[in-house]
């Protein structure tokens, strides 16, 4: 009799677990994210990161003809500096693979790195730049709105942060 016991408990046990794990699937999936990015994602999907805020600005057909040509012309001329990029980080990768490490060669693969990524900074802030000389000055007064709005809700840091709505 108390070998049926255990056996009922842990048939009991086993299908309480199944349930719960069932249940946890089940509310995962049912929780609205942009690509698995939560909060951030559904900021970012309403436009406010890699330039999409300008989507909010009800362009006209010239200038998202124009804001293309800028994006277009950017991506060509940056590939160069995108690609050398990506071999300083496939060499400071290496100089740190095969279980001896070079410190000295290390350092000037970041040092090199720190230089590109500056000169990548400075285009994409001339792309924004010249993104902003395309918008009418009723449209940079909203994008500014836009942005002002996005700083508020994130609470004045970077990334996810600030006050939620459900707090």
């Amino acid at each position: 009799m108390k070998k049926l016991g255990k056996v009922k408990l842990l048939a009991i046990a086993s299908l309480s677990a199944v349930v719960l794990i069932v249940a946890s699937v089940a509310v995962a999936q049912s929780v609205k994210t942009h690509r698995g990015q939560g909060q951030r994602g559904a900021w970012m999907e309403r436009g406010f990161h890699g330039g999409g805020a300008f989507k909010q600005l009800n362009l006209t057909d010239d200038q998202k003809a124009k804001m293309k040509q800028i994006r277009q012309s950017f991506m060509e001329s940056n590939k160069p500096l995108l690609e050398q990029l990506q071999a300083k980080r496939q060499e400071l990768r290496q100089a740190s693979e095969g279980g001896t490490f070079n410190e000295a060669l290390a350092t000037q693969k970041l040092t090199e790195m720190a230089g590109l990524q500056a000169k990548a900074m400075g285009a994409r802030f001339a792309l924004h730049q010249q993104m902003l000389s395309v918008l009418t000055t009723e449209q940079k007064a909203q994008l500014d709105q836009l942005k002002a709005q996005f700083k508020a809700h994130r609470g004045g840091r970077r990334g996810e942060g600030g006050p939620r709505d459900n707090e």
